[in-house]
């Protein structure tokens, strides 16, 4: 429109909602207050106020997991955004698309060096595959197009607008619609045939898979690749989301113990890379490789993280004259041969599988005591299952409050998520709590407590060094303990400890069957 008489927030607001935003996560400031005023005066925008920034960025990630569509989020100056970088991070690392509207000082005043003076436009540059910084009313709207336009570009990316006090204020402002969104690239007919002809090689291969390439609506494809060519499917280290439960094609991921990694890809001669890269330790470890493949292996991209995967499979199949196939019934689990008695990792994984509902979207931020699921997870109901991606803790919580948000825009609020979630990173972004709460959230937090950063155990165990106390006082969390029960009630949670499976089975069924959220204090033995 080119009504002049509206501010520059307005015309954002308006731009926001021509491009199909639904959802605003937001912590704002004094800067953001016109912004907030437009929010309130014009319909069509659900606003979500998280208590710190780093929530608010993790449940933008978590919704576009799940809604499939970015949301914007509204973060107060540099230091604000700042705060929420972290999760900006992993959902860079998840493909998540996202719109930070970022505040800033009116332009006349940033010359003064005020208190809350930073420079923003390095922070969002530094940290987004797009950013602008917001000059005049009237050009707001057609910056926050070309942002959502960006956000939604391939599979999704992260887009940054910064939004100083006097433009957000002033007169002037015109508002646009964002252009369809542009989906992701087609392959190259070079690249698969290149790829077509080294899985007829003979030689030992193995397709490893991203995000787009393990949805399940290509599992009878993917098993149709593997069963004629005899390649092996696994899933990247990057994968921000995957299918599991029954009736879904078993994709293990590659370890996350460098040693394991190492062990399970050295059979492989030919490593085929769809809609990721190569895979790479967390970490360098002396006398350890960076890259986990044997060195010698013929590495070929059958896609980039910005192409058509689902294209790219069809045209291999094509050319490999490979057929899509009834996904394989997976073999039972393992019996767990006790389901009572203290809280031990496998007999968790089997209680949690046997509970859960169908539908569920589960995210995963428990990487040392979740190591269970595996076995158990081919027999439980149909899931999401969310991780983690960029390795930056605290996540987990956000990340699930978002995913059921997501899930409320897509006309789906019944999906029950469930969060594993670590005890050392749910102290980063535990504020998320409270959003579950004020929203009436179904999300179950199974807070895995074994008091302590149990991951940097093992990874002081790989120094070849005995932690003495200095060490031991870094990595434990018992000093005092956390009473996780009553830090949840305090942000209006619900919460219970378990100590035993007994115990975990009947909090579980009754956390599942509320309307809101739960807390459960899953203690674990030794």
């Amino acid at each position: 429109m080119t009504d002049t008489s509206q501010t520059g927030a307005e015309a954002l607001v308006r731009t926001l909602i021509a491009g199909g935003v639904d959802t605003c996560f937001a912590n704002p400031g004094t800067s953001e207050m016109h912004f907030v005023a437009a929010l309130d005066r014009i319909p069509g925008i659900r606003c979500v106020l998280g208590l710190q920034e780093n929530t608010v960025t993790g449940m933008a990630d978590g919704y576009f997991r799940i809604a499939r569509r970015p949301a914007a989020t509204l973060l107060h100056c540099g230091p604000g955004y700042a705060n929420g970088i972290a999760n900006v991070h992993n959902a860079r690392r998840a493909g998540s698309g996202m719109l930070n509207i970022v505040g800033d000082h009116a332009i006349p005043h940033v010359k003064h060096d005020s208190p809350l003076t930073a420079d923003v436009d390095a922070l969002v540059g530094s940290t987004s595959e797009w950013h602008a910084f917001g000059t005049s009313p009237a050009r707001i709207g057609s910056d926050a197009a070309r942002g959502l336009e960006a956000a939604r570009k391939a599979y999704g990316q992260i887009a940054a607008l910064v939004l100083p006090a006097d433009v957000s204020w002033s007169e002037g402002g015109v508002d646009a619609k964002p252009a369809i969104a542009q989906g992701p690239a087609a392959a190259e007919p070079r690249a698969v045939q290149v790829v077509a002809d080294a899985l007829r090689s003979g030689k030992k291969a193995l397709i490893l898979l991203g995000t787009p390439a393990v949805v399940p609506e290509l599992h009878p494809l993917l098993a149709g690749i593997a069963q004629v060519t005899g390649a092996t499917l696994m899933g990247s280290p990057s994968i921000s989301s995957s299918p599991r439960g029954k009736g879904r094609l078993v994709v293990p991921q590659v370890p996350y113990a460098v040693d394991r990694a190492l062990e399970e890809l050295a059979p492989f001669e030919v490593l085929v890379l769809v809609n990721c890269p190569p895979p790479v330790g967390f970490f360098l470890y002396p006398g350890r490789p960076s890259l986990v493949h044997r060195p010698d292996a013929d590495v070929l991209t059958l896609t980039r993280h910005d192409q058509d995967a689902a294209q790219a499979l069809q045209a291999l199949a094509d050319e490999l004259g490979a057929q899509a196939v009834a996904v394989p019934e997976a073999k039972e689990a393992p019996a767990v041969p006790d389901l009572s008695g203290p809280i031990k990792p496998a007999g968790f994984a089997a209680v949690v599988a046997r509970h859960l509902p169908a539908d569920a979207i589960v995210v995963n931020e428990a990487l040392t005591l979740g190591g269970g699921f595996d076995a158990v997870m081919p027999g439980a109901e149909r899931c999401d299952w969310l991780t983690v991606t960029g390795g930056a803790i605290g996540g987990g919580i956000p990340l699930a409050t978002g995913a059921a948000i997501g899930a409320q825009a897509q006309g789906r609020g019944d999906r029950r998520v469930v969060t594993l979630q670590a005890d050392g990173s749910a102290a980063y972004t535990i504020q998320a709590l409270w959003t579950q709460a004020r929203e009436k959230l179904p999300v179950t937090t199974l807070l895995l407590n074994n008091r302590s950063y149990a991951i940097l155990l093992g990874e002081y165990a790989k120094v070849g060094a005995k932690p003495g106390q200095t060490a031991m006082d870094m990595m434990s969390l018992d000093r005092p303990a956390i009473d996780w029960s009553s830090v949840a009630k305090g942000f209006g949670v619900e919460a219970q400890s378990v100590a035993t499976l007994e115990e975990l089975h009947d909090a579980l069924k009754k956390a599942l069957a509320l309307d809101g959220p739960m807390l459960i204090d899953v203690q674990f033995a030794g």
